[in-house]
């Protein structure tokens, strides 16, 4: 089935049930409230003129105890079925092409300073992260994040590539991770979760639990022996005395292990839901299962373990929480026994939280990167070379952020001899727009995605980008001064050796013709014979000129666009040579400017 078919069905069922659910969710609490009614009848016909027992208040209360449960449970299944709703509307968003601020845009993750990340659209609204992300978890986002800041290793990079190809053919599952769980959000703090499980332990003196155990075990003796009229209560008040003297010693300790797991303790609960589901999942990509395998601890499935912690941590809850149940705990030393429980599970188990963390961030990532793939069918896989000199060719390469169904496709073929294209055009005809295919397209390559082209092959590539040089005030920059600093983060990319794609966007545009001329060549020159590869838009058709200095290194492509029915017409293909005519004056008078 079709994506778009397959998540519409999806998306009906859902809504159905949503539909079915609340109807039920209205009926017992419907219910709910004829019990309280009916109680509060009883009661007054039983407490006021006594026609009947008070007996028959525990009719409403049986009732309404199941009653309550059920609608816990059915508040949970509405609260699936809304989740599911909203998740398979923007899924169709994006295949719609309707997706743009609708999703999360990783504005965290933004760096001005970043040689590529803002000149592609990396991030913000509309960007890259916007149209792949499907974490829920702050690991996730980060994981991926990583991803498209910096090429991977080859190696590494092949085995994401076969991750994402065995979870594109699993909906169900990312159907799952999507939305299981009752809130996970990017509230989970994966760092502070790893400083948590690695922070130095809380030394109590020997013997602590034992002795919090057997006084709590003294207690409930001395205690049932006084009911039973077997002992006086003195003994009682003495082993009180001796746990209060208990409580003083380890207070300080105590208070430390509670005051430092709350937050950690509710992001493992939240995250409890997604590594039971990916514990269960079978996998056949080698590093799919070395993920899945990461949940093994101890034997012990890491799963197990937070429930475990989980547990701990709602009965020192319940004892901090309900006053009446704290009188109760006090005598049995609760909270110590329960809080030196959790420090034990920490130390046996927190050094594995951060590579659980890490494990549930490179699944998430991979399921973005996956659901990317099944949303684009024609996407395909690229070969990503081993060679070490730089190269991009690609066929039929779209622009990842343009809908399908309107991206006009252009083949781009650098590397080996060839090591630069001048792309002339007039203004809005696609200059940009090629840049940023093909700095995105290679971006998607070395994270482990598949890429939007018929065919790709492409080295692993540093890349830098001009493309959207600000001034800033605040920095007491002009946005020709920030372009020649980004000029210069890209120059020393090559002076490193690095395998370098520059992708220059109206070069030096800032400053006079004949200093323009001068600058662009030198600098362009002096990438193309460090071995950096790249392309380089220009409106100034002298710049095209360059091309001739370079001999069989450089050429000249450009876009065109005609004049037709009084309207300025665009078709967005690459040409061979420099464009020949200008529509800014064009342009100036379509917008009512006088010229």
């Amino acid at each position: 089935m079709p994506p778009a078919e397959n998540y519409q069905s999806r998306l009906s069922t859902f809504e159905r049930d949503r539909t079915r659910v609340e109807r039920r969710f209205r009926l017992v609490g419907n219910f709910r409230v004829l019990m309280l009614l009916l109680g509060i009848g009883i009661a007054g016909v039983a407490f006021g003129p006594g026609w009947i027992s008070a007996w028959w208040l525990l009719a409403p209360i049986a009732v309404s105890i199941p009653l309550a449960i059920l609608h816990d449970r059915v508040e949970q299944q509405r609260s699936r079925a809304a989740r599911a709703v909203s998740w398979y509307e923007r899924a169709l968003a994006r295949i719609a092409g309707k997706w743009i601020g609708a999703g999360n845009q990783g504005e965290r993750f933004r760096d001005p300073r970043h040689v590529y990340a803002d000149d592609l659209d990396l991030f913000g609204r509309g960007s890259l992260f916007e149209l792949l992300s499907t974490a829920r978890t702050a690991a996730g986002e980060s994981t991926l994040a990583r991803w498209l800041l910096a090429p991977g290793e080859r190696a590494e990079v092949i085995a994401r590539q076969q991750s994402v190809a065995e979870l594109r053919e699993r909906p169900a599952l990312r159907e799952d991770l999507a939305l299981v769980g009752e809130d996970i959000r990017a509230a989970v703090d994966s760092d502070a979760l790893a400083h948590w499980g690695s922070r130095p332990p809380v030394r109590f003196f020997r013997g602590a639990r034992a002795i919090a155990f057997a006084l709590s075990v003294l207690c409930v003796a001395t205690l049932a022996l006084w009911l039973a009229e077997l002992l006086p209560l003195t003994p009682f008040f003495v082993v009180l005395l001796f746990e209060i003297l208990y409580t003083m010693a380890v207070r300080d300790g105590v208070r430390e292990i509670v005051a430092a797991m709350a937050a950690p303790g509710r992001d493992l609960r939240l995250m409890r839901a997604l590594v039971e589901r990916l514990e269960r999942e079978p996998f056949s990509s080698p590093a799919l299962d070395k993920l899945r395998r990461s949940f093994e601890t101890h034997r012990v499935p890491a799963s197990r373990a937070i429930r475990k912690l989980s547990g701990m941590m709602e009965r020192i809850d319940s004892a901090r929480l309900h006053m009446f149940f704290r009188i109760t705990a006090a005598p049995l030393l609760w909270i110590p026994q329960f809080a030196m429980a959790v420090e034990a599970w920490r130390l046996d188990y927190g050094a594995h939280i951060g590579e659980w963390v890490a494990a549930i961030g490179e699944f998430e990532a991979l399921g973005s990167l996956a659901t990317f793939a099944y949303e684009r069918p024609a996407a395909v896989f690229p070969d990503v070379a081993e060679e070490p000199d730089p190269v991009i060719d690609a066929v039929q390469m779209h622009h990842p952020l343009i809908a399908p169904a309107v991206s006009v496709p252009n083949d781009v073929k650098i590397g080996g001899e060839l090591r630069l294209w001048i792309v002339s055009g007039s203004n809005m005809s696609g200059k940009s727009t090629l840049l940023r295919a093909a700095g995105l397209n290679a971006v998607l390559a070395w994270a482990g995605a598949p890429v939007t082209c018929a065919r790709l092959r492409v080295s692993r590539l540093s890349i830098g980008a001009s493309l959207r040089a600000v001034d800033s005030l605040a920095d007491n920059r002009s946005r020709f001064y920030a372009e020649i600093e980004r000029l210069r983060d890209i120059v020393n990319l090559a002076r490193a050796g690095k395998p370098t794609l520059f992708l220059l966007d109206e070069l030096l545009s800032g400053t006079n013709s004949h200093d323009r001329r001068i600058g662009a060549e030198a600098l362009v020159r002096g990438l193309v014979e460090r071995g950096a590869i790249g392309m380089v838009t220009t409106h100034d058709l002298a710049l095209a000129a360059i091309a001739e200095t370079l001999g069989p290194r450089a050429i000249n492509v450009h876009f065109e666009d005609h004049i037709e029915g009084g309207e300025i017409r665009f078709d967005y293909r690459l040409h061979p040579g420099v464009v020949t005519r200008s529509n800014a004056l064009d342009l100036m008078r379509a917008v009512g400017l006088d010229v």
